[in-house]
């Protein structure tokens, strides 16, 4: 977990969602063990129709544990995101703003090219606090490696 500090945390880091990680597995796990039983259990059904129940759980699990899977690592080259369908590695130069406005979602990246780039791993959704707390300690290595890199290029 990162420090709570003012100070940046010592890298590399990850953050992610970890309430929201456990809620979601726990989920997929349940829902893929409760309809194969059901699928197992019902005398009436054929092997076709059973295998149908298990595949159909198992893409209903599967599709939690893509969920889960998001999360935001920061390291001495960067900041990598891995979203639900993509994964973005950034140098830190290209990191304007680390945002995480109420009633936002997740934390949003504003990119040197203009365009704002979604941090899934930074979610306040079961954990507010913990998000805030994510969300100050990326904003504040964002500065931190800008600041260290202006000072190299003026140097």
């Amino acid at each position: 977990m990162p420090q709570m500090s003012s100070e940046p945390p010592t890298l590399p880091v990850t953050f992610r969602p970890g309430r929201t990680r456990a809620v979601l597995i726990t989920a997929g796990v349940a829902i893929f063990v409760t309809i194969t039983v059901i699928a197992l259990l019902l005398e009436q059904l054929g092997p076709g129709e059973r295998l149908s129940f298990i595949v159909t759980a198992a893409l209903l699990a599967g599709v939690l544990f893509l969920l889960a899977r998001v999360k935001v690592v920061a390291d001495e080259s960067g900041v990598t995101v891995q979203n639900i369908a993509g994964r973005r590695h950034l140098e830190w130069a290209e990191i304007i703003q680390v945002n995480l406005r109420p009633g936002d979602p997740w934390v949003f990246l504003n990119l040197s090219d203009g365009t704002s780039l979604p941090a899934l791993g930074i979610q306040p959704g079961i954990a507010k606090q913990q998000a805030i707390a994510d969300a100050k300690a990326l904003r504040a290595l964002a500065e931190a490696r800008s600041t260290a890199r202006s000072d190299e290029d003026q140097g």
